[in-house]
């Protein structure tokens, strides 16, 4: 008797499934049994329409391998393309078990040529684009654990190491990455209750974005391990969004190649309590002293 998958028969949504990480997500869920909802609008690299359907040809592509896909090319950053996206799952599989937010474009500017609309466009996308997906899929956990069916949910954010660290020419990115590891804290204290686990990855690969901007170091080497091969990110992720990582929630991963690390966010440092207001110059030459002890910060870096 062959070994049971990872995943068999979970349902599995994944959004910007249609290339890169997400396809690379797509695969790798459906080569461990689950069964995909495979979302992408289908749209180009500053998130105008695309003539194609990439979610169709990747869903066709599970479906040739002997699995389970339907494509969904609805907007998750509204609030019917979110609904839609989890109904589609509940009506054809009749459950949903994990949803893989990975949706995402870039605008890049630097600040003081950012526009309001690259800002909202990107803020939309990817942090909207987050937590509309999560509330559908939170509110039907939240009713399933309320009707005594106990869930046994995951949920996969897509932050990245500009929204950890920063990066130059990408404050509408990095901001929107940021928000997305706060969105994933608040969402696993308060979903554990309901039987929901809710972690972050923050990957390193190849894609339509990051080939571009960053072409010498993403580009794949003509031999031996490719580390910038996104399917590297999915192993993470298919376990993340399994039920063998029982009792992990509210972490963030960065995960590149072959190389998996678990990220510790802010935490007090150095300190100082007078025990009274400070004035100005008393608080300066105190900041100045305890940044003596204080580690150095990390270093600004490019879309991940």
């Amino acid at each position: 008797m062959s070994a049971r998958r990872l995943c068999e028969e979970r349902v599995v949504i994944v959004t910007g499934a249609g290339r890169g990480l997400g396809r690379a997500h797509a695969l790798a869920y459906a080569a461990e049994g689950a069964r995909l909802v495979v979302n992408d609008l289908g749209v180009g690299l500053d998130g105008t329409p695309a003539a194609d359907s990439p979610a169709r040809r990747v869903a066709d592509e599970i479906r040739a391998a002997g699995g389970e896909a339907v494509a969904h090319g609805g907007d998750i950053a509204t609030a019917d393309g979110a609904a839609s996206l989890v109904r589609t799952a509940l009506e054809t599989y009749g459950r949903l078990d994990t949803l893989v937010n990975n949706a995402g474009f870039l605008r890049d500017r630097m600040l003081v040529n950012l526009d309001e609309d690259d800002w909202d466009a990107v803020m939309r996308v990817h942090l909207k684009g987050h937590f509309l997906p999560l509330r559908q899929a939170a509110a039907h956990w939240r009713a399933e654990a309320k009707a005594g069916r106990a869930p046994d949910a995951r949920v996969v954010n897509t932050s990245s190491g500009a929204g950890l660290l920063g990066s130059v020419g990408q404050g509408n990115y990095s901001a929107a990455k940021a928000g997305i590891v706060a969105l994933t804290l608040v969402a696993a204290a308060e979903m554990e209750r309901h039987g929901v686990q809710v972690n972050a990855i923050a990957p390193a690969a190849r894609t339509r974005m990051t080939e571009r901007a960053f072409a010498d170091t993403m580009a794949a080497p003509g031999s031996g391990f490719d580390a910038m091969d996104p399917g590297n990110v999915s192993p993470l992720v298919v376990w993340l969004g399994s039920a063998a990582s029982a009792g992990v929630t509210g972490r963030v991963f960065e995960t590149e190649g072959g190389r998996i690390t678990v990220m510790e966010g802010w935490r007090p440092g150095p300190s100082a309590d007078k025990g009274a207001r400070w004035t100005p110059a008393e608080a300066g030459e105190t900041a100045r002293e305890l940044l003596t002890r204080a580690g150095t910060p990390g270093a600004v870096y490019g879309a991940r």
